[in-house]
């Protein structure tokens, strides 16, 4: 209930730390028109004098210049969410804003259902939802200032809950849509690869369940991801999410690091090598994960997932506050807390939203990683010290 009241604080209110959600609302206007998202620029519908959709002026201000001119990036079950908010308060931005925050709020709910069942199952303590489900980061960051990764981490934590059950078809789906909301489960399918081959007494059953898993994820992707394909889709989408390694940089960790050794010795930024450089490192890290760590089950999975995503997140271009969410919630599945410690100290870099224009204090980044690392080392000490005397 507490959950729910600390949630219903800011039904009414516009985010004040975000400007994406403005870019919600334009997306769902645009599917709402019967245009298709994927395909046009707000910069250029403006300069054009142009405006396709109700409050487009308003709107395209509000998300700014910056996300105006870069084509969309949000998965189809996510622009299905914005559809909704059009759907129902097309002539209002408080009225889509209300409605998109709802749903986050509905999606939270299922977390906590179905995370408490699945707590239950490990034989985990059931009070380990809370981690997520009233942690103040969480609901300001997710619920106040409208980021979807509930509506992700709902189908995701469904999907693991089937999983354990062993009943891969419908976790196939839900996986699906999970990705369908945001693409960062992607990185987690090759770790399932243990936990269908070597739960099988056959190898050929273990290799069929696992091909079949698979399969449903793509198909379901597929059909999802059909109403919008085109060639210039794939041109777009692909573009938009390459920017982010490319072009965006913020609150990272070990990349600036990388970026200031470039600075001495090449003189100048180089985002655009570091910046292909870091995900090979992710999928390196991945590959030793998926093939020598043991994923057999779903706790040793949920493992995997954390110390894979923590990886890719230590060595991103780009670490928005938001992101930690899916830490968090995997973090509840185990026994690591730090994701807990960084939902904490992340607040030191909402210090560049305080900047007019828009900048970082490297020092603050510093403080927020310090602390971090600090305390992920103590964890690990008392870990390992754990192990030697058991």
């Amino acid at each position: 209930m507490l959950a729910l009241l600390f949630r219903l604080v800011f039904l009414f209110a516009l985010p004040n730390l975000s400007q994406d959600f403005y870019r919600f609302i334009w997306d769902g206007r645009m599917l709402f028109e019967g245009f298709n998202p994927y395909l046009s620029l707000p910069q250029t519908f403006i300069e054009n004098r142009d405006y396709p959709i109700n409050q487009a002026i308003e709107l395209y201000n509000g998300m700014g210049s910056m996300n105006g001119s870069h084509y969309t990036n949000y998965p189809p079950i996510n622009q299905l969410c914005f559809f909704i908010a059009a759907l129902i308060a097309n002539k209002s931005i408080l009225g889509s804003a209300i409605v998109m925050r709802l749903l986050i709020i509905a999606a939270d709910i299922g977390i906590l259902f179905y995370g408490k069942k699945l707590l239950e199952q490990l034989q985990l303590p059931i009070h380990n939802i809370f981690i997520y489900i009233l942690n103040p980061f969480v609901i300001i960051e997710l619920t106040g200032n409208l980021h979807f990764e509930p509506v992700m981490l709902f189908f995701f934590v469904f999907s693991l809950y089937k999983l354990h059950q062993k009943k891969w078809f419908i976790a196939g789906i839900l996986f699906a849509l999970s990705i369908s909301v945001k693409l960062i489960p992607l990185l987690f399918l090759p770790i399932f690869f243990q936990f269908f081959v070597k739960n099988e007494r056959s190898l050929y059953k273990g290799i069929k369940n696992l091909i079949g898993f698979y399969s449903i994820v793509f198909i379901t992707l597929l059909f999802l991801f059909i109403p919008f394909l085109s060639v210039q889709f794939f041109h777009n989408y692909t573009n938009s999410v390459g920017l982010w390694f490319r072009n965006f940089e913020f609150n990272a960790s070990f990349y600036y690091l990388a970026r200031e050794i470039g600075y001495l010795f090449r003189g100048y930024n180089e985002i655009a090598v570091i910046g292909k450089i870091m995900p090979v490192l992710t999928i390196v890290f991945l590959s030793y994960i998926t093939f020598f760590k043991k994923n057999k089950n779903i706790q040793q999975v949920i493992v995997s997932m954390l110390l894979v995503l923590s990886f890719y997140y230590f060595t991103t271009t780009t670490m928005h506050p938001w992101y930690i969410a899916t830490l968090l919630i995997l973090s509840v599945f185990t026994t690591y807390r730090y994701p807990l410690v960084w939902s904490l100290v992340v607040i030191l870099s909402y210090q560049a939203y305080a900047n007019t224009p828009w900048k970082e204090n490297l020092w603050f980044v510093f403080m927020e990683y310090t602390i971090l690392y600090s305390f992920i080392f103590m964890e690990m000490k008392a870990k390992i010290s754990f192990l030697k005397q058991s």
